[in-house]
C-alpha cells in the first residue's frame, strides 16, 4: 500500500516522535551547512542528496538511532525536500497521478486522485513549518502573507495554482490548497475516452467555435471548466486573432497569433494591481477577433458582455455555476455588481443578446466529470431567457441524449446533423 508516495511501513512512523526527529535533524543540518560554509544554492541536486546522506548518516551515528537503511534514505530524502523543494509538499507535487493537494493545518495533507479525495499519512512537523513551506512558495514572487494580510493566492514555477490561510483567520493552522498544473492538458479525444462528451457534442462544438458562436462554460469548482475551454479553444482557426485573460496562465490554445494576459495582485503598498477589467478594457484596443476570459467573477463581466455585443463574436469564459440556467442569473448578479446602475430588464438584454451557448460541467459521485447540459439561448421575451436544451446527460441511463430539435441560432442551423463540411 503506498499513501503519498511512500511505502506503508514508512508512513506508520510519521508520529510525532519522528516529526520530532526531523525538527532536530533539519536544525542540525543548518548548524553543518553554517558551519562547513557551503552554500548549497550554487549546487546540483545531485551533489545536495550526497552532502545531506552523509550529515543523515553522521547524525544517526551519534544518536545511536536505531534506524534502518531504509529508513536513512527516506529522511534523507525527506530532508532535501527541505532544503530544495517544498517538504512534504515535495513528493506529492511530482506525483502525476495526484490533481489536487489540500493541507488542513499540520497533521492532515489531503490529496486527490482521480477526482476522489483521500487523506496521505505525511505530515508538517508543526504549523511554523507549513508557513516556512508557504514562504518558500511566496518568496520568488514577491507576495505577502502574515497575520495583517494572512490570505494569499499564488503559482508555482510549473504553473499549479496555490491558495493560503493563516491564523487568524485559519482557525485550526495554516491551510494550503494546490490545484497542480497538467504539462500534458487534455484533448478533445480525451473527452470521450474518460466519458465526459460523446462524439455528436463534439462535433457541436467544433461548428459552434467555427461559427463563431459565444459561449459560456459553467460548473463548480474543480469540474474542468478550464479544461473544457482550453479545449474549445483549440477549435479556432490559426489565423484568428486571439487575446486571451486570466488570472493564472493556464490556457495553451497551440496558435500562433495569441496574446496572452494575466492579472496582477497589488503589491505590498497596495498599488500596482492590474484587474481582469483592466485586461478586457486593453484588451478591445489590440484588434482581437475573439478574447477568452479565464473566469467571469467580478466587474469585468460587463466589459465582456459588451464586447460579444460589438463585433468579438466566438468569444468565450466560464463561470462559478450550478447549472446553465443558474451561469444566465450568475451573470445578471456580477453585472448587478459592476458599479454601474443597471437596470434589472437590461441586463437580461445584454446577456441575452451576448450569449449564446451555455456548456455546463458537474462532477459526478464517482468522481468523473461530465457534460450534463449544452443550452442555447435564443432569445428574451418577456423578461424571460427562451432557452433550448441541445445536449443532456441521462444519470439513469448514463448516456447523453441529443434533442431531436434543431439549433435556432441561425450560425448553427445550417450545416447541423451531418453536414461533412461543417462537421468534419
Amino acid at each position: 500500500m503506498r499513501l503519498g508516495g511512500f511505502s506503508h511501513s514508512f508512513a506508520l512512523k510519521q508520529s510525532e516522535s519522528y516529526q520530532s526527529l526531523k525538527l532536530q535533524l533539519h536544525r542540525y543540518l543548518i548548524d553543518a551547512i553554517e558551519e562547513d560554509g557551503v552554500d548549497l544554492g550554487d549546487w546540483v541536486k545531485s551533489s545536495i542528496s550526497k552532502y545531506v546522506e552523509e550529515k543523515v548518516a553522521a547524525y544517526a551515528a551519534s544518536q545511536q538511532l536505531a534506524v534502518t537503511r531504509y529508513d536513512l534514505d527516506r529522511l534523507t530524502e525527506e530532508m532535501v525536500d527541505e532544503l530544495t523543494g517544498y517538504g512534504p509538499l515535495q513528493v506529492l507535487l511530482v506525483d502525476p497521478t495526484v490533481t489536487e493537494i489540500l493541507v488542513n493545518g499540520a497533521q492532515h495533507i489531503f490529496v486527490e486522485r482521480e477526482g476522489r479525495l483521500a487523506e496521505t499519512d505525511l505530515r508538517f512537523i508543526d504549523d511554523a513549518h507549513v508557513i516556512r513551506v508557504i514562504h518558500r512558495i511566496l518568496a520568488p514572487l514577491g507576495r505577502r502573507l502574515d497575520e495583517s494580510s494572512p490570505m494569499v493566492d499564488a503559482r508555482l514555477p510549473d504553473g499549479s495554482r496555490v491558495n493560503a490561510v493563516i491564523p487568524p483567520v485559519a482557525l485550526d493552522g495554516p491551510c494550503i490548497s494546490v490545484r497542480k498544473f497538467r504539462s500534458d492538458l487534455l484533448r478533445s479525444s480525451d473527452l470521450i475516452a474518460y466519458h465526459s462528451a460523446d462524439e455528436a457534442m463534439l462535433d457541436f462544438f467544433r461548428l459552434a467555435v467555427r461559427r463563431r458562436c459565444n459561449i459560456l462554460i459553467s460548473g463548480g469548482t474543480g469540474t474542468g471548466k478550464t479544461t473544457l475551454l482550453n479545449i474549445l479553444s483549440g477549435f479556432i482557426g490559426p489565423t484568428e486573432r486571439v487575446v486571451t485573460i486570466e488570472d493564472t496562465g493556464e490556457l495553451q490554445l497551440g496558435h500562433s497569433h495569441v496574446v496572452r494576459m494575466e492579472t496582477r495582485p497589488p503589491n505590498v503598498e497596495g498599488h500596482g494591481e492590474v484587474t481582469a477589467r483592466d485586461l478586457v478594457k486593453n484588451a478591445l484596443r489590440m484588434r482581437p477577433d475573439r478574447i477568452i476570459l479565464g473566469e467571469s467573477r467580478g466587474d469585468e463581466v460587463l466589459d465582456m458582455m459588451q464586447a460579444m455585443n460589438t463585433g468579438h463574436d466566438g468569444s468565450m469564459s466560464t463561470v462559478h455555476a450550478n447549472g446553465a440556467i443558474e451561469a444566465l442569473l450568475r451573470l445578471e448578479t456580477l453585472l448587478g455588481l459592476s458599479g454601474r446602475h443597471i437596470p434589472e430588464l437590461t441586463q437580461k438584454q445584454m446577456i441575452g443578446s451576448a450569449v449564446e451557448l451555455v456548456i455546463n460541467i458537474v462532477r459526478l459521485p464517482s468522481g468523473r466529470r461530465c457534460i450534463s447540459e449544452v443550452l442555447e439561448l435564443i432569445e428574451l421575451r418577456e423578461g424571460a431567457y427562451v432557452t433550448n436544451t441541445l445536449f443532456s446527460y441521462d444519470r439513469a441511463q448514463n448516456r447523453f441524449v441529443r434533442s431531436p430539435t434543431r439549433p435556432s441560432i441561425p450560425k448553427l442551423r445550417e450545416g447541423y446533423y451531418g453536414d461533412a463540411d461543417v462537421m468534419h
